[in-house]
């Protein structure tokens, strides 16, 4: 069940805060294409720190943001981090695929933001689990202790072969899938996993060699989306604020990896087609018209001078669709 939260009067304005608890990606772009303006009511589905709020609060002073997190430890930052705007911030504590389910029927969102994958503070935290640091604990629960789900040790301990087998093949691509799942099964039997040492083995022994840091990050990333059922909540979240948003309103979305980045894609592309009939229909029996337009016919990315100042920003793409 999500928690409201209200801001408290804090010591840091703007995104200050926010910002040292994750540096918002593509910062200046978010504000071009969302284009705050009036009273408007605009929702950031994964606050984190509350940089991109802030910066949208600050261009805007007479607009509103909706900002939602799973993660109790960012939303106590970005209450901090937005406190400056009083009453024109409501903060949820759920998942982005949950949060709409707060929204005032009567009110339509003029803009929607959705910045994806794991913060710097998750993977910087230890006790988070999400990083392939030796001794770290094998957790990646973006909603922490209290999430309700399997933590990663329990996922690899208990999790059928076939279905470790599917997601390191489709959510890493993982090369060697049936021998690193043969590996985590015969590990398991017996020492359970407990760190990311006993993760970094399993594949070390899949190898033959010491793995690089991008094959380590391919595990750790597959592990980490099954554990939150990432792609699954995108895939409900995003015809969700579509139907939310108001005629003209802007849909942004941030994605650090192929997988979300194509499911934005594509759902963007068929939104904006007026015909989704089979292509061997006679006659057109579907909506007949488009729901919006692509308005980034290829994603932003972030330029050299922002990659040097957060490497983590390397990987971003942004993609903006617009409601007719």
């Amino acid at each position: 069940m999500s928690v409201l939260l209200q801001p408290r009067e804090a010591h840091v304005t703007g995104s200050e805060k926010g910002s040292r608890f994750h540096e918002p990606v593509l910062s200046e772009e978010v504000v071009h294409w969302m284009a705050p303006s009036g009273s408007g009511l605009y929702l950031d589905g994964t606050v984190g720190g509350g940089g991109h709020s802030g910066l949208l609060l600050q261009a805007c002073p007479t607009c509103r943001v909706i900002a939602a997190d799973r993660d109790p430890e960012a939303l106590a930052v970005a209450e901090s981090a937005l406190a400056f705007a009083g009453d024109r911030v409501r903060l949820v504590q759920g998942r982005f695929d949950e949060v709409l389910d707060e929204l005032d029927d009567a009110e339509a969102l003029d803009g929607a933001l959705l910045d994806l994958g794991v913060s710097s503070h998750q993977l910087d935290a230890e006790h988070r689990g999400f990083s392939f640091r030796p001794g770290v604990e094998l957790d990646m629960r973006m909603g922490g202790v209290d999430d309700g789900v399997l933590d990663a040790a329990q996922l690899l301990n208990k999790g059928a072969a076939e279905d470790l087998h599917r997601i390191f093949r489709e959510y890493g691509e993982v090369p060697r899938t049936g021998r690193l799942v043969r590996e985590i099964v015969r590990r398991r039997s017996r020492n359970p996993f407990r760190t990311s040492d006993d993760l970094v083995a399993v594949l070390y022994r899949t190898l033959g060699r010491a793995p690089a840091a991008k094959e380590k990050a391919r595990v750790f990333q597959a592990l980490r989306i099954a554990v939150n059922s990432e792609l699954e909540a995108l895939d409900r979240v995003l015809p969700a604020i579509r139907e939310a948003m108001a005629p003209g309103a802007p849909f942004l979305v941030i994605a650090y990896h192929s997988l979300e980045d194509r499911q934005v894609k594509h759902a963007f592309r068929e939104w904006s087609r007026s015909c989704v009939c089979p292509p061997r229909m006679p006659l057109c029996r579907c909506r007949g018209t488009a729901l919006g337009s692509v308005l980034t016919r290829s994603p932003i990315r972030p330029t050299e001078d922002e990659v040097d100042r957060n490497p983590r920003a390397r990987s971003a793409r942004l993609r903006v669709w617009r409601k007719s």
